[in-house]
């Protein structure tokens, strides 16, 4: 009896089926991953459709998703609350069949814009409700697909009600701040009006004291010449009037008569001065412009800042006889005086100190430069110097308005104001101002 074996092709056939099955596992084990990352994707699907419901269902807003055929595909709780229609039935409704007769063409046009052009659309529209129609703010956006093609139209719609109550909150909130600001900016004017006072006050003491003392002279002079009269009236005789006139001073008294006088007019030509120059501060801020002289307006506003401070500080100034600038000369003048302020309070303390005023030209604009000897401005400072309320001064001394409003006159007449520290110690502020509006250049 012949030995069976295998043969070539048994043997073959067994690897095959070893091959086979080893494929069959990596395939189930492959199906099992794909499972289980579809199940995974299928979850976060229906989280994802789960949120989206519930923002849909939580926005106060109507929602309407329609297509280029302007049937409804998508809506949310809001318009169902709105028209009283269940979900299921507006799906595949005509959007135009929600709102009045009267704006559905109009409505038909902004949907039309809104997919030809690919841009937003915007119109108040009337919506059919359950009891009565409403008034909404209506934005219609195109819908685009992956692909960049538009594929609908979306809706959103808010009652145009609420919208106007927010705005009138938003107007009152807005007219409440106004008139905070008002009240500020004007605290922080009478804080400026009482430098200004109290510069004055010393500038118009010194002429009304030269006008009083002078005044009491005369009145002394006219009681002698009164009392010698009266003896030469009487019919004194000679010898009496020689004696009289010796006694009474007569002669001194006519003699200086006319000096006292000639002292009580230039007392009062000084005061008449300063109301003038006052008169001047206050009509020319009243928003017209014209051109007015830089070195005069700087030179009064020192004599009225640092009268106060007098003597502890010393005034260095470097200007031309005139220099003539297009304007508001009030407004400018009281930037000058705000700084000016600032840098005799940076030098508070200090037994003496020095303010440097420069006043040049070019072909195009005046620039003023007012420097002191203070301790300087921190870099942290210089960031924030021209912002309102920003301030350095200790809590009552200041609001941190006025290098704001400073700030903003000069921009307002087309100017720059800036500040650095300079190298010797203490700061600079620059003010420049165009010589005139038009772009011509004043006369200097």
């Amino acid at each position: 009896m012949a030995d069976t074996q295998p043969t070539a092709d048994s043997s073959f056939t067994d690897g095959a089926w070893i091959d086979v099955i080893r494929k069959m596992d990596e395939t189930y084990s492959e199906l099992l991953k794909y499972q289980v990352e579809l199940e995974e994707k299928n979850s976060a699907l229906e989280a994802m459709r789960a949120f989206m419901e519930s923002v849909l269902g939580s926005m106060t807003d109507v929602l309407i998703a329609c297509n280029l055929s302007n049937r409804i595909v998508q809506t949310n709780a809001a318009l169902v609350r709105q028209t009283g229609t269940p979900a299921s039935k507006l799906i595949g409704m005509l959007v135009a069949d929600l709102f009045i007769e009267t704006d559905r063409e109009r409505l038909s046009n902004m949907l039309f814009a809104a997919a030809a052009n690919a841009k937003t659309q915007r119109l108040e529209l009337s919506i059919q409700g359950s009891n009565s129609a409403e008034l909404l703010d209506i934005h219609a956006a195109p819908r685009i697909d992956p692909r960049g093609r538009v594929v609908g139209i979306v809706l959103i719609g808010r009652p145009v009600g609420e919208l106007r109550r927010a705005y009138l909150e938003l107007n009152n909130a807005h007219g409440t701040l106004v008139r905070t600001q008002e009240q500020l900016v004007h605290s922080e004017k009478m804080a400026s009006l009482g430098r200004l006072v109290s510069g004055v006050a010393h500038e118009i003491n010194n002429p009304i004291s030269f006008v009083y003392g002078n005044a009491h002279a005369l009145e002394r002079y006219v009681g002698r010449l009164e009392a010698y009269f009266d003896k030469v009236q009487a019919g004194a005789p000679r010898e009496e009037l020689i004696e009289a006139r010796q006694t009474l001073k007569i002669d001194r008294a006519v003699a200086n008569l006319r000096s006292a006088v000639a002292g009580a007019l230039e007392g009062a030509e000084r005061v008449r001065d300063i109301v003038e120059s006052l008169r001047r501060f206050s009509a020319e801020g009243n928003g017209e412009t014209q051109l007015f002289d830089l070195v005069a307006i700087t030179r009064t506003a020192l004599t009225w800042v640092v009268k106060a401070h007098e003597p502890r500080i010393h005034v260095a100034v470097t200007a031309p006889e005139k220099l003539l600038v297009e304007g508001r000369g009030g407004h400018i003048q009281q930037v000058v005086m705000n700084v000016i302020q600032n840098a005799c309070d940076s030098m508070e303390g200090k037994e003496s100190g020095e303010i440097a005023v420069e006043i040049t030209a070019t072909q195009d604009e005046a620039i003023l430069r007012i420097a002191d000897e203070g301790p300087g401005i921190s870099p942290e400072a210089l960031l924030k110097l021209f912002d309102p309320f920003f301030t350095t001064k200790p809590v009552g001394k200041g609001m941190g308005l006025g290098l704001s409003i400073s700030y903003k006159i000069v921009k307002e007449h087309r100017g720059m104001l800036t500040a650095v520290n300079k190298s010797s110690g203490g700061a600079m502020f620059e003010i420049r101002l165009p010589l005139s509006w038009q772009g011509g250049e004043a006369e200097r």
